[in-house]
């Protein structure tokens, strides 16, 4: 019931402010039989006037005085009746449109396309009762966090969150925000790295490589940050170094790691010895992009973003066997806030290496990492 008078209340406010400019007359129309008049009685003074001086004779003013005062008559029969204004028609059916069709055309709308039985939810018990909405759970916890910006465990789940969702700088915040109040750890230094990784469509900068490199000290073994920073490597053009990363992180890896594939094909690319040619057919960047990358503004480091995922996608219609080719440009359209293209492009990776092969596993993992779908990819 409150709904419903909440609308007539709504339809009323829109009706008077649709009405009031119909409501008000112009003040030139109505003044303008009593103008005539006031005319033709000045013009029957000055009949007098002008006989009197002897400047026009007698039968000449009484027939103008006839043919004056007949104006005058009708001046006055038209001030008298008022003639019928077709604006004023207009007006009145402009204001019969807003009083009665305009609600009712609403209401009708209203009761074709909407939900009227459906129960009322306000935002805060959508926040106190989010179910599976991953968007409601993210506004309950920035709610949380905005009033309690020092809660580190709340920044410690929320930043992984974000980055699933594609809202990286968000996340790179949150893993700032959580390392500063609940202290360095792996999970936290490893997110934060591959988040600043993925701002810059897979170029590992200079704070990456301290974020991994702290990261390296507080556990050894961790191949997560060993790949990027010998991902690194070759980005720097050290492709002797890299491989030997690479070849290092391959024999520490468990039996069935599911990234070992990748490191294998970085291996094999690098023994080819193609030099930097080779990582541009990849769609990685060059020494030099890393380097240009670091000084550049964010409006900047993008369009450099787009330019390199733009030449990447033209490389990948020639090469649709480059795995890493495919990995690379669905996180880029994700940085890019462009996830249908990303999607797009999951899709078509999907039918060089179908869901069930090793690769195929890998690209269905990473979507779900990202939060896109592969609907309609793996058949």
């Amino acid at each position: 019931m409150f709904f419903w008078i909440l609308v007539a209340i709504l339809t009323a406010a829109v009706a008077a402010v649709l009405l009031l400019p119909l409501l008000r007359r112009p003040v030139a129309a109505a003044g303008d039989a009593s103008h005539d008049i006031e005319v033709y009685r000045d013009q029957l003074e000055e009949l007098k006037r002008d006989e009197a001086t002897g400047l026009i004779g007698s039968s000449e003013a009484e027939l103008a005085r006839a043919e004056v005062a007949r104006r005058l008559i009708a001046a006055s029969k038209d001030g008298a009746k008022g003639k019928a204004d077709p604006a004023d028609r207009r007006n009145r059916l402009a204001q019969a449109f807003v009083i009665l069709l305009l609600p009712a055309i609403g209401l009708c709308l209203y009761l074709a396309t909407g939900r009227p039985d459906l129960p009322a939810q306000p935002l805060a018990e959508r926040l106190a009762n989010p179910g599976n909405d991953i968007s409601i759970l993210i506004a309950r916890a920035e709610n949380h966090l905005a009033r309690n910006p020092d809660d580190g465990a709340g920044w410690d789940l929320l930043a992984p969150i974000y980055y699933r969702s594609g809202r990286m700088e968000d996340s790179a915040n949150a893993f700032s925000q959580a390392i500063r109040l609940l202290g360095p750890s792996t999970e936290r230094l490893d997110g934060h790295a591959e988040t600043l990784i993925a701002l810059s469509s897979g170029i590992v900068t200079a704070e990456a490589r301290k974020q991994l490199e702290q990261s390296l000290k507080l556990k050894a073994d961790n191949p997560r940050a060993k790949y990027y920073l010998a991902l690194a490597l070759e980005q720097d053009g050290k492709r002797a170094e890299a491989r030997a990363a690479f070849e290092a992180i391959a024999k520490e890896a468990p039996a069935g790691a599911p990234w070992l594939p990748l490191v294998n094909r970085h291996i094999a690319t690098l023994a080819e010895g193609q030099g930097s040619e080779t990582a541009g057919q990849l769609g990685n960047p060059t020494a030099d992009d890393v380097a240009a990358a670091q000084d550049m503004s964010t409006g900047d480091r993008q369009q450099m973003i787009a330019g390199m995922v733009e030449s990447l996608a033209t490389k990948l219609q020639d090469d649709p066997n480059n795995f890493e080719g495919w990995t690379r440009i669905i996180r880029s359209y994700v940085v890019l806030d462009q996830r249908s293209k990303a999607e797009a492009a999951l899709q078509t990776a999907l039918k060089t290496f179908p869901a069930d092969s090793e690769n195929g596993k890998q690209l269905l993992a990473l979507a779900r990492d990202l939060s896109i779908s592969a609907e309609g990819g793996g058949q």
